[in-house]
């Protein structure tokens, strides 16, 4: 299979699309974006810029990881993006998507321990399989050259 890295581009962007947690509250859905947060009651979309930003003084404390998973995606977007390009160090890009997916964790953590909340990591897994699936075939390519 190729795994060029366009394809790992595309792969990248993918996994910044799909809701990295996805929270339901009874009836009501929240899905937490790389982009932003997404409740179905009221419908609204809330970028992440508004919420760190202009929503500081009730942020729960659990939840201020996923600013720096965005911002460790964001690196690893641009780290694709530049292998596209020119060259892309593999290695950095596995290890900032591996860091944004383990940082929706505590995330994941913290809204299951609160009552009648129920979480699931979906861009957790998502984004370690595309580590595992494009990046970890790619970085033992590159070392096994050396």
């Amino acid at each position: 299979m190729d795994r060029g890295p366009r394809r790992r581009l595309v792969a990248v962007v993918v996994a910044g699309l799909v809701p990295w947690t996805v929270v339901v509250v009874g009836t009501d859905l929240t899905l937490i974006f790389s982009f932003g947060l997404f409740n179905t009651n009221p419908p609204e979309l809330l970028s992440v810029y508004s919420y760190f930003v202009r929503l500081t003084d009730a942020l729960p404390q659990f939840i201020e990881s996923w600013g720096s998973g965005v911002l460790l995606y964001a690196f690893a977007l641009a780290s694709a993006v530049t292998g596209v390009v020119w060259r892309e160090d593999v290695r950095l890009t596995a290890l900032a998507l591996a860091g944004a997916g383990l940082t929706q964790l505590p995330v994941f953590l913290g809204f299951n321990r609160r009552l009648n909340y129920v979480a699931v990591p979906v861009g957790s897994l998502v984004l370690l399989i595309v580590v595992w699936w494009y990046y970890l075939p790619a970085i033992r390519a590159d070392t096994a050259t050396q």
